[in-house]
């Protein structure tokens, strides 16, 4: 899937001549907690987020430091801060270095750039001019979804327990060797032992999210690899 299947379509705006105090009320009234900041022409050059707005002088959450660190950290660092604290303009608080992402940019690649730059939600710009957001809600429903597209049909338990196998045969994790599986009325039953308590869980997973699977049974024996401890399940 692409940004361009996910996004919000259009996106509220503001530009860096809005007041702060209208851009929180923008925020709050649509129920968002970003906002493009976009020049006369439409062009995207910032992003407000209520991370943005976190250290305010209104509400008494700037940041209050001891006086040898203040000297330590300069007056130039000093004066950013107070501008980002005090300024009523968005231009004075938004964040000039915006990370964006294309129409056909792959999620898989959006998920990377939220996890690796800290964010919540990803403008898509083509040629400059926003064409939507993409939020990690956006990823929540693409999920589910893909969840719902993925209900299978009807299978036989020998195709189910085919599907099963050519999973765990992928996973560079599965202890392959010394597990099995049966399949009845589509229930899948873990059989043979493993080394390691999280191998359980991820064969668990693995078997539950083959198409056709309804349930599955954890059959399988532990055995610690150090002490030679068994635990059945």
């Amino acid at each position: 899937m692409k940004a361009a299947d996910v996004m919000t379509r259009g996106a509220f705006t503001v530009t860096a001549e809005s007041t702060v105090n209208d851009a929180a009320r923008l925020m709050l009234s649509h129920r968002v907690s970003g906002l493009p900041v976009v020049d006369a022409g439409g062009t995207l050059v910032g992003m407000l987020t209520e991370g943005d707005l976190l250290r305010r002088a209104e509400i008494g959450t700037d940041r209050r430091r001891p006086r040898w660190l203040e000297l330590l950290l300069g007056p130039g660092r000093l004066a950013q801060d107070y501008v980002h604290t005090h300024a009523g303009k968005v231009g004075d608080v938004m964040t000039r270095e915006v990370v964006t992402i294309g129409p056909g940019t792959p999620l898989e690649e959006v998920a990377e750039l939220m996890e690796r730059h800290r964010v919540k939600r990803l403008p898509v710009v083509e040629k400059g001019r926003i064409l939507g957001i993409v939020s990690r809600a956006n990823l929540l429903a693409a999920l589910l979804e893909a969840a719902g597209e993925a209900r299978p049909a009807a299978s036989s338990d020998r195709e189910i327990r085919k599907r099963v196998l050519a999973e765990i045969d992928r996973q560079l994790w599965a202890p392959r060797a010394s597990v099995d599986i049966a399949v009845e009325d589509a229930v899948v039953e873990l059989r043979g032992v493993v080394t390691d308590e999280r191998e359980r869980r991820a064969l668990r997973v693995a078997a539950e999210n083959v198409q056709g699977v309804k349930a599955v049974r954890d059959r399988l024996i532990w055995i610690e690899p150090i002490s030679g401890l068994v635990v059945e399940n």
